[in-house]
């Protein structure tokens, strides 16, 4: 009894010190200028203020990083899903030489640290003059995200029992119209994970975007809110906790209402393979 109390009273000192920073966000970002560097600081605002999120609506880039995300990470998660679904299906119901040896080189190329490929990219990007453009971004997002991304669509895809599409071959389906109607709605639940794993990871991912992209017009949130909002000589500390929050409110969301599936894709590729 005693041992559970002290798991729990340590597992909610965890939790709250993980979620202290968010709190602190959030009502960061609701305070007046006069309140921000107040000594000693308030938990909670004296006065609540929308200012912050005015400005950064009406006077700043946001909307455009904002716009430019959305794109990034929405196409990034349908090139990867798309190539995913049909990579691993190939690997699971067709038997060629090198299958299993092609499926551990491509988990092998996730092992890699994405800093070493993006010299090779950039070099790559510039010569099909891609470069400081979305779509170069969504290419080098899907480098390492489609290996992770491909190997878990693997371990659903070899969940779903043969039979099932060989019946339907038996009934006069087509090989397309069999994957389409019968393995596509089974493979549902591996489809919504791996998408959301996708689309957090690029939503997330700075290094890439501040090595390949360096115009307004085509920077994601991550580094268009750094650029615009921290200099070397001055951070708006408002403006950034307000977008910080307009940041994460998406993935929140998302989060929120499937959560269930992404659990079960980490499970998935723990137990299956």
């Amino acid at each position: 009894m005693i041992r559970r109390i002290a798991f729990n009273i340590a597992a909610w000192v965890v939790i709250l010190a993980v979620a202290f920073p968010l709190f602190w966000m959030v009502v960061t970002s609701f305070k007046p200028q006069s309140e921000l560097f107040k000594r000693p600081p308030t938990l909670l605002p004296q006065s609540w203020t929308f200012e912050h999120y005015e400005r950064l609506l009406t006077q700043t880039k946001f909307l455009t990083y904002f716009r430019n995300s959305v794109v990034l990470s929405g196409a990034t998660t349908l090139l990867v899903i798309v190539v995913a679904t049909l990579g691993a299906y190939s690997l699971v119901r067709f038997k060629y030489r090198g299958r299993e040896s092609l499926a551990f080189l491509v988990l092998f190329t996730y092992l890699l640290p994405s800093v070493v490929l993006i010299l090779p990219l950039y070099l790559m990007l510039v010569n099909l003059g891609l470069s400081n453009t979305i779509f170069s971004l969504v290419i080098a997002y899907t480098t390492f995200a489609l290996p992770y991304a491909l190997w878990l669509m693997r371990s659903f895809m070899a969940g779903i029992p043969e039979d099932l599409e060989s019946a339907a071959l038996v009934d006069g389906a087509s090989r397309m119209g069999a994957f389409k109607d019968v393995i596509l709605p089974q493979l549902l639940p591996g489809i919504i994970s791996t998408a959301l794993f996708t689309f957090i990871l690029s939503w997330n991912e700075y290094l890439y975007a501040q090595v390949l992209v360096n115009s307004d017009d085509t920077r994601p949130l991550t580094t268009g809110v750094m650029n615009m909002l921290v200099s070397a000589f001055n951070i708006e500390w408002s403006l950034l906790m307000a977008a910080s929050v307009m940041m994460s409110v998406p993935l929140i969301i998302v989060f929120a209402f499937l959560q269930s599936y992404l659990t079960r894709g980490f499970g998935a590729g723990a137990v299956k393979g």
